[in-house]
């Protein structure tokens, strides 16, 4: 297929906590912070990693480190060798991290139309994981990672036209936002990982969701006209609740 042809169905596949596990990752990171440079140093690299997801509205790793050494030149930081963690974070085994038959799911859904990695972060870390887990070569190097993912419908279109589309995500509020642009050119699969996905704010809405799974491998079992089916838009009256979750 052309890269301007039109696909009969597009697969958009989330990555953190939809095929990876991210809160793993993470929690693998803070034991190793802890561990190799103390609690003080851990705690003030999380304040200045939280500070800086807020403003930008995505986790930045690496930027998190840049602000960390700025703030140490200025002596607010106390321990430099925190940088060390750049290697630790860069060289992490990420394909450890996948959920079981994730890659599975990828070539299942291969087998009806393009699978493209719809992701949000940074321009180095991000494209580092899903080249070093191996979901970069299993979805054919069809990659977008945004900023923010859920307002850039019109560019997903763009670069992968096709008449219907299915979104796998574990943010409840992002399956909502992509809806509320594409509305029944779209089925929603929400599968049930991850903190966002088990956060009892949100949780209730999950049944919106065109489809509920509990487990990324459990899409493998979804019948195809299922993921296919044209559904009206449910969340449109929550839209405003859900984005401010």
């Amino acid at each position: 297929m052309s890269r301007n042809a039109t696909a009969d169905v597009v697969f958009l596949l989330d990555v953190d906590n939809t095929l990876l596990d991210n809160d793993s990752i993470v929690s693998d990171l803070r034991a190793h912070l802890e561990r190799a440079f103390g609690t003080a140093s851990a705690m003030r690299y999380w304040s200045i990693f939280e500070e800086l997801r807020e403003e930008l509205g995505y986790a930045d790793y690496l930027g998190a480190l840049q602000r960390y050494r700025a703030n140490a030149e200025h002596g607010v930081s106390a321990d430099e060798r925190l940088l060390l963690m750049s290697s630790y974070l860069i060289d992490y085994p990420f394909a450890e991290r996948l959920y079981p038959r994730a890659l599975e799911v990828i070539a299942h859904l291969g087998q009806f139309g393009p699978t493209v990695i719809l992701s949000d972060g940074d321009v180095v870390f991000q494209p580092r994981k899903i080249q070093r887990s191996g979901l970069w070569d299993a979805v054919g190097g069809r990659v977008l990672i945004y900023v923010h993912k859920e307002r850039m419908a019109e560019a997903v279109q763009r670069l992968h036209p096709a008449k219907h589309y299915v979104m796998v995500d574990d943010k409840v509020r992002l399956l909502a936002a992509v809806k509320g642009v594409l509305g029944d050119r779209l089925t929603t699969v929400l599968p049930r990982q991850g903190h966002y996905a088990m956060d009892p704010a949100t949780a209730s809405m999950a049944t919106k969701a065109d489809v509920t799974i509990q487990h990324i491998g459990d899409l493998i079992n979804v019948d195809t006209a299922t993921l296919l089916a044209r559904r009206p838009n449910e969340w449109d009256t929550d839209e405003s609740s859900l984005c401010s979750s």
